[in-house]
């Protein structure tokens, strides 16, 4: 059986933990089905145009921030977004605040 080689440094050296990988050389250990999760998610702005960790998108519209009376306007452009799995898919900070967002109010800038 070959293991996969290590997604944070690149190591052929991983062994199998139990439910999960790990890599002698930098500590990172990772679940067996993690590395092909992350591969598979595609996330679609509100234009169909796909989106990567660390783009630049903008707001189409303006959106109140649930639990306080701050509203984000249109126009915002929001650099360097991470994506995640869930209903609010964009994980980004809005003028320091951490702030997660649903990619059908934005577009790739």
């Amino acid at each position: 059986m070959t293991l996969p080689a290590c997604p944070q440094c690149g190591s052929e050296l991983t062994y199998h933990d139990g439910v999960q990988f790990v890599c002698p050389e930098c500590a990172h250990e990772w679940q067996e089905n993690e590395s092909a999760a992350e591969e598979t998610l595609t996330v679609k702005d509100a234009n169909g145009t796909p989106l990567a960790d660390g783009d630049t998108v903008v707001l189409i519209k303006d959106l109140k921030v649930k639990g306080s009376s701050m509203v984000i306007k249109q126009g915002t452009k929001v650099k360097g977004i991470r994506l995640q799995e869930g209903d609010h898919d964009i994980a980004c900070k809005i003028d320091g605040s951490a702030m997660n967002l649903k990619s059908e109010f934005v577009k790739k800038a």
